[in-house]
């Protein structure tokens, strides 16, 4: 009975361990998942992109849709602190947002031209600097009728000039045609000359035949 008794304490324990083997048994079929999961790819890593200027110097997290990152780059973080500086960021934002994207990249041009010049006049802004080119194309177009009123006067002294070279070439061109010409009455006269004496010497010629046949008649 004892050996019995025995036998039935010790046989709980001993029929213990077969739930710990199947509980083991997952365990050992679990290392076939890490295999299929070495033979896939790994996955990429995750792309980190730098914040806009904008959120940069503002100091918050740059989201995906930022309305800012398309027209202040982090390479141009001076557009971005000339306009806050002027208009503020939450206005930039709202002006951006109240626009469609064709409008809003010269929309953000005009705001740092503006801001430029709000900086450099804080009186006049972006009005000094129009008055100021307003001015310095008035004085151009002057410049300019006055280049074009003395490029006619030019123009109308060198017609002039040539006129009177003209007039010089053919009054000294005059002279020489006088004695071409006296040279050729000259040749006139003397052939006029020659002839007549052709004619004289035959009148004498028969003048001389009729006195030597005068003693014949006598």
């Amino acid at each position: 009975m004892e050996c019995k008794d025995t036998l039935a304490l010790v046989s709980p324990f001993s029929s213990s361990p077969s739930p710990s083997n199947s509980s083991q048994n997952p365990l050992q079929s679990s290392p076939s998942f890490p295999s299929s999961s070495q033979s896939s790819p790994p996955s990429p890593p995750p792309i980190v992109l730098s914040p806009c200027a904008a959120c940069k110097i503002l100091r918050r997290r740059c989201v995906e849709k930022c309305v800012l990152a398309p027209y202040f780059p982090p390479t141009e973080p001076y557009k971005f602190t000339i306009a806050h500086r002027v208009f503020g960021a939450s206005n930039i934002i709202k002006f951006l947002q109240d626009l469609p994207e064709s409008q809003r990249a010269d929309a953000v041009s005009s705001m740092v031209y503006e801001a430029n010049a709000r900086i450099r006049d804080p009186v006049y802004g972006c009005a000094g600097a129009i008055c100021q080119l307003q001015k310095q194309i008035g004085e151009l177009q002057a410049q300019l009728a006055k280049a074009q009123a003395e490029l006619v006067t030019t123009q109308c002294q060198q017609r002039n000039l040539i006129a009177l070279i003209c007039m010089e070439m053919a009054q000294s061109q005059e002279p020489i045609l006088q004695q071409q010409q006296q040279q050729q009455h000259q040749q006139l006269q003397l052939q006029q000359q020659q002839q007549q004496l052709v004619d004289t010497s035959c009148f004498l010629d028969d003048n001389s035949f009729g006195s030597a046949w005068e003693p014949l008649w006598t």
